[in-house]
């Protein structure tokens, strides 16, 4: 499974031309259903616009999809969806309302004005890299505590927080497959006595 970009919140960007406002608003979205939700609820709160153009990129079936929203043909919707795809995203939806402002902008104008919005909103939103990652689950006694979490720290894992009882547990999450040399070196300086787990392959943004 391969790394990928997506968006980790939501963003918002403006501008302005001519009078007329685009608002641009860029939101995680890995389904269909998802994006449109994120459409409905923009057109909701937008009612009085003139229009709200849409796109999105969804990583499952490498599906995509614009609207031009009642503007004229590639000169909105499509690019929105260039916007993000020059951001390297996927898994995101850009939905941009216009407010007429009264004077017509023309081809060029509208592909500059739908281009800007949609890039300033994803310039907003924070972004990550998605990568397979495992949970490694380490059980120590006491005395092997701050040692087994330096050996950890020092692998790059990223620490969750321990939990105290009779014995520590440990658990981190690190890219799959970095956890194949360190686990012998768990059990090497360990002498056996760390019971390790290791979760099945998850993405998150590490």
């Amino acid at each position: 499974m391969e790394d990928y970009r997506t968006l980790l919140g939501q963003g918002t960007g403006e501008y302005e031309e001519k009078h007329s406002r685009f608002i641009g608003l860029a939101q995680f979205a890995d389904t269909e259903e998802k994006a449109l939700a994120v459409l409905n609820s923009v057109r909701a709160g937008n009612r009085t616009a003139r229009h709200n153009v849409y796109a999105y990129v969804l990583r499952e079936g490498n599906r995509t999809r614009y609207s031009d929203d009642g503007e004229p043909a590639k000169t909105a919707g499509l690019p929105v969806l260039e916007a993000i795809r020059h951001a390297g995203l996927t898994d995101c939806v850009v939905v941009v309302t216009r407010y007429f402002g009264g004077i017509l902008l023309g081809t060029g104008g509208l592909v500059r004005a739908y281009t800007q919005a949609a890039k300033l909103a994803l310039e907003a939103a924070p972004s990550g890299t998605m990568r397979v990652c495992v949970r490694l689950t380490v059980t120590v006694e006491y005395p092997l505590y701050e040692r087994a979490d330096l050996l950890l720290r020092t692998a790059g894992a990223h620490m969750e927080e321990p939990e105290f009882t009779h014995q520590v547990t440990l658990r981190c999450v690190l890219p799959q497959g970095e956890e194949a040399p360190l686990i012998p070196k768990l059990q090497e300086w360990s002498r056996g006595a760390a019971a390790i787990e290791v979760s099945p392959g998850f993405y998150t943004a590490f």
